[in-house]
């Protein structure tokens, strides 16, 4: 799945779309957001995966800006996946690594921040948080930046929803 998602060619000056990388186990869920990503301009889906070791044997072989994970998947879980990525050491720091699952609780969100999740959203809810913070890291991307994190109504702070 490496095609722009949507039709319109809106790139950065550099040509370069924002690239995500989706490790979702539900067909519907990842429908559903692919369909989202496909209304924001500059973001291309580089790839997507169902289960852990998909993802990990994936992540080495695509470029990506943002991993969009859920935390319960058909086998293995978001939160091993991060672990596993944080000890090979091979991803850039600058990757934004953000959480949409069902299981957003304290725990997981402590988890999360020691594995560098800088974003959290509950996707029974929070689905227009993940694209308005999509759009805005895209059109940062693209040096045209039209609102800041703190023009939102999201809760600050790491490992929130919508927070850095």
């Amino acid at each position: 799945m490496d095609d722009t998602l949507n039709t319109r060619p809106q790139r950065d000056s550099e040509g370069t779309p924002l690239r995500i990388f989706l490790v979702e186990d539900s067909e519907d869920v990842r429908d559903l957001i692919v369909e989202s990503l496909a209304e924001i301009g500059g973001v291309r889906l580089v790839g997507y995966a169902e289960t852990e070791m998909d993802a990990l044997r994936d992540l080495q072989q695509h470029s990506y800006d943002v991993l969009i994970l859920d935390i319960q998947l058909k086998q293995g879980n978001g939160m091993s996946l991060l672990q596993a990525l944080a000890r090979s050491n091979t991803r850039r720091q600058s990757e934004i690594k953000v959480v949409f699952s069902n299981h957003v609780s304290p725990t997981y969100r402590r988890v999360g921040v020691q594995c560098g999740v800088q974003h959290f959203f509950d996707k029974s809810s929070e689905l227009p948080l993940l694209c308005d913070l999509l759009e805005e890291l895209a059109q940062q991307r693209a040096g045209k930046a039209g609102r800041t994190s703190s023009s939102n109504n999201s809760p600050q702070g790491p490992a929130q929803a919508g927070g850095i």
